[in-house]
């Protein structure tokens, strides 16, 4: 998987995007404190084990650098920032009912114009999947040699441990 680097300078403005998922009755803010208990879970079921650390990571800064979307009091999308490596925006995810509803396109914009707020010029999509779609929406662009990266040797299994109590014969 390849990154991508956006210029934060930049961005397609976030007020409509705001304004339109309020329309759709849908809500997009910063995730608070006392929400991670249900905001880490929901990330971990829906898409994996891996994002559901990185958002974990999100809850530990202050101020959080993780945005979600709400719909009827449930979260339907999270967006995070800061959580593999400083500059990094992802992972992000949208529930499979919510997507192709500017969802993703809403919660990414909230997380860079916060990156930039925060001080950063760009910053970095890591490990992308849908190329097309940052292309799109924020013009960012393939960091060449960039398939061999942070995520390199990212531990997928441990090995299987023998017990310390059992001899090794």
């Amino acid at each position: 998987m390849i990154d991508m680097l956006v210029k934060l300078y930049q961005l397609p403005p976030l007020e409509p995007e705001i304004a339109a998922m309020k329309d759709a009755g849908i809500t997009i803010r910063r995730a608070i404190a006392p929400e991670k208990h249900f905001v880490t879970p929901w990330v971990g079921q829906a898409f994996s084990a891996f994002w559901q650390s990185e958002c974990e990571i999100a809850f530990a800064h202050v101020p959080i650098t993780c945005w979600i979307a709400i719909e009827n009091k449930q979260v339907i999308g999270f967006a995070c920032y800061d959580t593999s490596s400083k500059g990094f925006f992802g992972p992000t995810g949208v529930d499979s009912s919510a997507r192709g509803r500017g969802v993703g396109r809403a919660l990414l914009l909230a997380c860079l114009h916060a990156m930039h707020f925060d001080g950063y010029a760009y910053a970095i999509i890591g490990g992308v999947g849908p190329a097309e779609f940052y292309q799109k929406a924020v013009g960012a662009v393939i960091i060449e040699g960039s398939e061999h990266a942070v995520y390199e040797g990212l531990l997928r299994k441990l090995p299987d441990q023998q017990p310390k109590d059992q001899p090794t014969s």
